[in-house]
């Protein structure tokens, strides 16, 4: 596959060339290995009765999640020993200073603990806060969504990209609630002005997987009004790599901190943005 030119990063800084691990595999490799194993430790509890715990209304928790984000942590810690980690359940408050790991082991928990198989496991290594490599694995399907900065996103090992349609009409359109009660009415709200103006709407219950799906051609767009940094940090770079473009709900640049974001095909994507100015502002 012919790398193409990097995406620019917001602030205008290069990255460091990705580090080697001790083992002396390549960043990449270890992620790969990590989204494989972790999903593979997944499987073996998907619906089979299990310890779950509540963090918040709809927030689910499983042993399922700590298991598997303290395999891909003992990994990251002994082939990247210096660096850090952003995980959703033992390390949320990571801050983004020099190379870090941002990690959501079972995201979509909730399509887990329903037993429906819309879930994924999310690694992203980061740089200052950009990312330079973003894993989203689908056990399910066995789909290994990858992308490294300059080289492009591939969905099991084949190259992809990001929709080419240019009109919101013509839209394949993905959306998600999230946790956030006055957000989620916002996209219902949202969609209820928008519909039937598009093709279809929907809602995978995966942030995740949504910008997977977006950054892959498969949703035209993708948004979120309530979104954590292992939510997005790898999607940022999936869509970016897909040729894609991915902003905050306002239309601004998106980063791992952002909790709103627009994701899919460049041209569909300022569409929207219009539509939104039109129609129905949004504040992200």
């Amino acid at each position: 596959m012919t790398a193409r030119e990097p995406a620019p990063y917001p602030q205008g800084v290069t990255p460091p060339e990705t580090p080697t691990a001790t083992s002396g595999r390549s960043a990449r490799d270890v992620a790969l290995d990590c989204a494989r194993r972790g999903g593979e430790r997944a499987l073996q509890t998907f619906r089979a009765p299990q310890d779950i715990s509540v963090k918040g209304p709809r927030n689910l928790v499983t042993e399922t999640d700590f298991a598997v984000e303290e395999l891909i942590m003992e990994t990251l810690a002994r082939e990247f020993p210096d660096h850090r980690v952003l995980s959703e359940e033992t390390s949320a408050e990571t801050d983004d200073a020099g190379w870090v790991w941002v990690v959501d082991p079972v995201d979509g928990t909730r399509n887990f603990v329903a037993g429906i198989p819309i879930w994924c496991i999310n690694i992203a290594l980061c740089h200052d806060g950009e990312p330079v490599l973003g894993v989203t694995y689908d056990p399910n399907h066995d789909e290994l969504f990858v992308a490294e900065r300059g080289s492009g996103l591939t969905v099991n090992g084949r190259p992809a990209r990001a929709s080419d349609e240019s009109d919101v009409e013509e839209a394949v359109f993905g959306i998600d609630l999230g946790y956030d009660d006055d957000q989620g009415r916002a996209q219902l709200e949202m969609i209820h002005r928008l519909f039937p103006r598009v093709q279809c709407v929907r809602i995978p219950g995966s942030a995740a997987l949504g910008l997977a799906y977006a950054a892959a051609g498969r949703y035209d767009l993708f948004m979120h009004r309530s979104l954590c940094p292992w939510d997005i940090a790898a999607g940022i770079l999936l869509v970016r790599e897909a040729g894609g473009t991915i902003t905050g709900g306002d239309g601004g640049d998106a980063g791992v901190r952002s909790e709103s974001a627009i994701a899919g095909g460049t041209k569909v994507h300022a569409n929207f943005l219009r539509w939104l100015r039109e129609h129905a502002p949004v504040e992200a």
